[in-house]
């Protein structure tokens, strides 16, 4: 399939390293809400896309907690990216081999940039989610 050391390959092995996180907790946030919630959805009408719409909406908070772990799964993951991708400067490469090289080169100022712009990049893209996930739970007290 002439994948091998190109960012197809390397998607997919993202893909398959978060999908068990992603499923697992995506299952989880779908038995927790209410088990007729699906039929009365149906009772009233709704199409199965409508009702699958519906229950998403109200498992978004949850879901959103599914996304964040997967995200951190795969931005910590070396190996898979290694294996696949090759490292190849201008192709594959990405942060987290980046830094694994230049660590192995003895490079550890550079090394140390780069682990820092990547808890950067991950801890802005939580901060965000985790403020989308939390907007609609805090209520400000009125002053009046």
């Amino acid at each position: 399939m002439e994948l091998i050391y190109t960012t197809t390959a390397m998607i997919i092995a993202q893909v398959i390293i978060s999908l068990p996180i992603v499923a697992g907790l995506t299952m989880a946030s779908f038995q927790s809400l209410d088990p007729n919630l699906a039929l009365q959805l149906f009772g009233i009408g709704a199409s199965r896309l409508q009702v699958l719409w519906l229950l998403c909406k109200e498992a978004r908070l949850p879901l959103l907690a599914a996304v964040m772990a997967g995200f951190g799964g795969v931005i910590s993951e070396v190996g898979a990216s290694m294996m696949v991708g090759g490292n190849i400067r201008g192709e594959t490469r990405v942060l987290t081999t980046a830094t694994v090289l230049e660590t192995g080169k003895g490079n550890f100022d550079i090394a140390i940039a780069l682990s820092l712009i990547l808890l950067a990049l991950a801890f802005a893209l939580n901060s965000a989610l985790t403020y989308i996930q939390q907007r609609d739970r805090i209520k400000w007290p009125s002053l009046s």
